[in-house]
């Protein structure tokens, strides 16, 4: 099956945003074994709407659109894919009434141009929108078919994997299983380096994708069951485990390093407090961001100034002999933090994270340490980028400390 992607807004031509439905629905479809051959980006004008939809048509059996669905006069996607199939549109008396009705919920009186959101021709099927006004469209005719999405991110994920998804089993030619494997602690290239020929088999098949918070490792085999493509990737995921080493393997699909960590935790009876220099509260962030964290996440303190560590707890004579940027501070913040928020794990961390014109400092120095009843264990590390980079991978490589020093604990009990 050949697709095409056609992301619709003019303020994705104008740089406003970045096309990241692309890049998501991109990886699905090749986690589905879907060939993408084209993506295209065009503005809010019905002509070369209409234009570049017939040309993707032309040429793809599935074509997926995102943005304009909504209920101003600068949406077009409807109106380009009844000029391309020369259909009228008509109103869905249910989908009025969902439509109607989810204003009513709000309290909120439904605007009558927000009625073209109930539209549909007679070769569409609406697909559920519950977070939003905008429902999508599966239009089929001639052999090809039309997914219409909206563009905001959140709307079409939950359409795509809800909606879409099923709909499309059937015209991958078999079923597909695939894993994701969270890898931290190595860069994509020795990732792919240690997974040697693993990465030259054709089922399953197995790619890497470098992302902000880890490297994924992809695994998807195709098979006329379920139960036979897991059991093609199970085998996958061990050998591939084997090769880059169980402990830089920290979760599968969805897990985050937040996550993980507070799940060791709970497991362990264990509660964490943090002290953060450089990383200005980005930590703890990262952890409440977790449904749940309060149950092993006690709380964080957020010491920038010298004088404000000392007076959090960490001892005078530490930061006279090596300053508010050293791993001893580091350490000593560890210990502080569990002290002070009466937490049984502590992690400090401190550093020089920008900006780059700073002559002189470290910048990306940044010095983390993990505390508990059994001892400190302490990284320094120099990374280059922007400041918000080197915050970001302070608190991840923070996170990954704090794993592997819970992983070479026995567990209670």
């Amino acid at each position: 099956m050949r697709a095409e992607i056609l992301s619709i807004g003019t303020e994705l031509l104008l740089g406003y945003i970045s096309d990241t439905n692309a890049t998501y629905l991109a990886r699905q479809l090749s986690a589905m074994g879907i060939d993408l051959f084209f993506v295209s980006q065009v503005g809010d004008n019905l002509e070369r709407l209409t234009e570049t939809l017939a040309r993707a048509r032309s040429r793809a059996d599935i074509v997926i659109t995102t943005g304009g669905l909504g209920p101003t006069e600068d949406d077009l996607t409807h109106e380009a894919i009844c000029a391309v199939l020369g259909e009228t549109p008509y109103v869905d008396p249910q989908l009025e009434a969902d439509l109607r009705a989810f204003f009513a919920e709000r309290r909120v009186t439904m605007p009558e141009r927000n009625i073209k959101q109930a539209w549909l021709i007679p070769s569409a099927t609406a697909l559920p929108n519950p977070r939003g006004t905008a429902p999508g469209w599966w239009t089929e005719r001639d052999g090809v078919v039309i997914i219409s999405m909206p563009g905001v991110p959140s709307e079409m994920m939950r359409m795509w994997e809800r909606e879409a998804v099923p709909r499309l089993r059937p015209y991958t030619g078999g079923l597909l299983f695939t894993r994701i494997l969270r890898v931290y602690g190595l860069g994509e290239s020795t990732v792919e380096e240690r997974l040697g020929e693993l990465t030259h088999t054709d089922n399953p098949t197995i790619a890497t994708y470098a992302k902000q918070d880890a490297v994924d490792v992809r695994i998807t085999a195709k098979a006329g069951s379920e139960a036979e493509a897991r059991a093609l990737v199970d085998d996958m995921d061990m050998r591939a485990r084997a090769a880059l080493g169980e402990r830089y393997v920290f979760g599968t699909d969805q897990d985050t390093l937040p996550a993980v960590v507070l799940r060791l935790l709970e497991q362990r009876g264990e509660t964490l407090g943090v002290m953060e220099s450089c990383t200005g509260g980005l930590l703890a962030s990262m952890l409440t961001d977790i449904p749940g964290s309060s149950v092993a996440f006690r709380g964080g303190i957020v010491a920038y100034a010298t004088d404000l560590k000392a007076q959090f707890g960490v001892p005078q004579s530490i930061l006279d002999a090596h300053g508010a940027v050293a791993v001893e501070t580091a350490r000593a913040m560890t210990q502080a933090a569990r002290e002070r928020l009466g937490a049984s794990v502590g992690i400090g961390v401190t550093g020089v994270a920008g900006p780059d014109e700073q002559e002189g400092k470290p910048v990306g120095e940044v010095h983390i340490a993990v505390a508990s009843d059994r001892g400190v264990r302490d990284t320094s590390q120099r990374w280059r980028g922007s400041r918000a980079d080197i915050k970001n991978r302070a608190a991840l490589t923070a996170l990954n400390l704090l794993r592997l020093t819970l992983l070479d604990q026995p567990r209670e009990g």
